[in-house]
């Protein structure tokens, strides 16, 4: 249930509404653990723009400086963004997909999700 839960607060920047359309700025912190063991802290400070593509689809796209604190190292600013997409299948159904990537000094990183919200 709880996962249910996290996974739809999650998927709420996809919904595709027109409610939701405009520049806006997002502001996340993601941090990680290996067992109990802190490893590091991301702190992205992004201005997006979202929209709509059609009737039954949205897309956002959002960059900016990411704050990156790995244990026991120094605080390093970078540059990090997502885009992404979603459209409505049915009434209950939303399928959603996000690319995103991260500067770094020694390599460039890069993601991507897809996915799929059902609405009871």
């Amino acid at each position: 249930m709880i996962k249910s839960a996290l996974a739809a607060v999650a998927a709420i920047p996809f919904a595709a509404s027109s409610a939701l359309a405009g520049p806006y700025v997002n502001i996340e912190s993601n941090s990680g653990f290996t067992g109990s063991d802190y490893t590091q802290t991301v702190t992205e400070t992004h201005l997006g723009y979202e929209g709509e593509l059609g009737e039954n689809a949205g897309y956002y796209v959002q960059a900016g400086p990411a704050l990156v604190n790995v244990d026991g190292e120094e605080l390093n600013t970078e540059i990090s963004g997502k885009a992404g997409v979603s459209v409505a299948v049915t009434e209950r159904v939303d399928v959603y997909g996000e690319i995103s990537f991260i500067t770094d000094e020694a390599d460039n990183g890069y993601g991507t999700k897809i996915g799929a919200t059902y609405r009871f």
